[in-house]
């Protein structure tokens, strides 16, 4: 029951992360934002020890998650991605940009669904549904980034 949100929260950060040019250092992140989203959701769960043991599992499940998704994403994948990505930061709120990887036989898309402003910061951030097709098998997620002041997106 929890696997869904789990493999959620990865493909999310794993669409809106920026593109690392080392496979080795993308895994790691990836296995980072794993277990970081799986310990947010694990912490959800229960109370006293019972809470405690559900972070534990959340953590090492979502960083196993994030791992391999990190591994199923070659580097053309991850530069079809990123320019995928780029594009909705200026595209219009609604419009899905397809990417797609013809060798690997894995796509996906992004679509800014919602834009505004940070209320402490005041940086412009837009928020996005992502979605990720590796081995025929499809994720969806969503995920907010912030436009920051060097021009740069970063995922909040």
């Amino acid at each position: 029951m929890q696997r869904k949100p789990l493999v959620s929260l990865a493909a999310a950060a794993l669409v809106l992360a920026a593109c690392s040019g080392d496979a080795g250092q993308k895994e790691t992140a990836d296995t980072v934002i794993g277990g970081v989203a799986g310990a947010v959701l694990g912490s959800q769960v229960g109370g006293g020890s019972g809470r405690l043991v559900a972070t534990a599992v959340g953590t090492l499940a979502g960083a196993f998650i994030g791992n391999e998704i990190g591994k199923s994403l070659d580097r053309a994948d991850r530069l079809a991605m990123n320019q995928a990505e780029q594009q909705a930061h200026t595209a219009p709120v609604g419009e899905k940009i397809v990417w797609n990887n013809p060798d690997s036989g894995n796509s996906g898309s992004v679509t800014p669904i919602r834009d505004g402003r940070d209320t402490q910061s005041n940086a412009y951030c837009r928020e996005y549904q992502t979605t990720v097709v590796i081995d025929g098998r499809e994720q969806s997620a969503f995920g907010t980034a912030c436009q920051q002041p060097d021009g740069s997106w970063k995922v909040v």
